[in-house]
């Protein structure tokens, strides 16, 4: 399986703090995560060329991570409507925290996907509330962060096709961390924690869940179906 993870990795360049969590960006350690299950594994970021998301990196992507918070005004709507035909043929997507509102996720949601939010260094605990599905594969009851920011309901999203995981905060709220969806031949997987300034991405249990998204989202191989004036597949009978 070939894997692109993207990112915007503009906090990592301007923010001292962000740059010492995430030496090699977030994009870096995600794909350092993602490398133990031996697939080939790529990173591209916001400010290459075509945001790094070019025809032929994208034709050859099974699964595209998506992390991004600061900039997304700035991504390119080509590159957007580009990303989105890839899914519908079947690409698989793993949007990351901040990245619900992408012009990516808002694309395929059809809704605003607001929320509430809010950055006090509050414990958050992620449980499982459909341990069968595949992506809680190999995670406990729960997973407890002890320092994350906080995302509240209302979450502006459709119904989740399934939820895996409903987070709980030290202030009180609630939210839909795990949600799967799709859209065509496409698999979708957003997964909420992941604030910049915190060692999420190193934890086992959250990178656990990034590979069994990863293996989740893959795509099937089924052909794209073929849309349009079709002939008919029996004689039709002239009528009187």
């Amino acid at each position: 399986m070939k894997i692109t993870v993207w990112n915007e990795n503009r906090h990592e360049k301007t923010n001292p703090v962000v740059a010492e969590v995430y030496p090699e960006g977030i994009h870096g350690a995600i794909a350092e995560a993602l490398a133990e299950t031996g697939h080939d594994i790529k990173t591209a970021t916001l400010d290459e060329p075509e945001h790094g998301l070019t025809e032929e990196v994208l034709n050859e992507t099974d699964v595209l991570f998506w992390w991004g918070h600061m900039a997304h005004h700035e991504v390119d709507d080509a590159i957007v409507e580009r990303v989105h035909k890839r899914v519908l043929e079947g690409m698989g997507l793993v949007v990351l925290h901040s990245g619900h509102f992408s012009k990516i996720f808002k694309k395929l949601m059809g809704t605003s996907c607001d929320l509430k939010w809010r950055e006090a260094d509050e414990k958050e605990r992620l449980w499982v509330v459909d341990p069968s599905h595949p992506i809680a594969k190999g995670i406990g009851e729960y997973i407890e962060l002890p320092k994350e920011e906080m995302y509240g309901e209302h979450f502006d999203i459709p119904a989740p096709d399934q939820l895996v995981f409903v987070s709980w905060f030290e202030g009180g709220e609630v939210f839909r961390s795990g949600c799967t969806y799709q859209r065509g031949n496409g698999k979708i997987f957003y997964f909420r924690p992941g604030h910049e300034t915190y060692p999420t991405y190193y934890n086992k249990d959250v990178q656990r869940v990034l590979i069994n998204a990863a293996e989740w989202v893959s795509p099937s191989n089924r052909p794209y179906p073929t849309y349009g004036n079709a002939k008919p597949l029996e004689e039709i009978s002239k009528k009187d």
